[in-house]
């Protein structure tokens, strides 16, 4: 019979794998076929993460250099 007070590791909050917090959400808009190939990574939220911050500092090293 399960739990009726639940798992409390589901109380535990978020550990962050960086040095900031991950306080903050992002929404925006994708395709489908986006979606899928997203989902099927083995972490989909830091895959985002991941790309998002490879993008800024991306970004960031082309400012400089010009």
């Amino acid at each position: 019979m399960p739990n009726p007070k639940g798992n409390p590791e589901s109380l535990k909050p978020i550990e962050a794998k960086g040095e900031e917090p991950l306080t903050a959400n992002l929404s925006f808009r994708v395709t489908e076929s986006m979606k899928e190939a997203v989902k099927s990574q083995d972490d989909p939220a830091q895959f985002c993460r991941d790309a998002i911050q490879e993008k800024l500092d991306r970004n960031k090293n082309n400012q400089s250099e010009s």
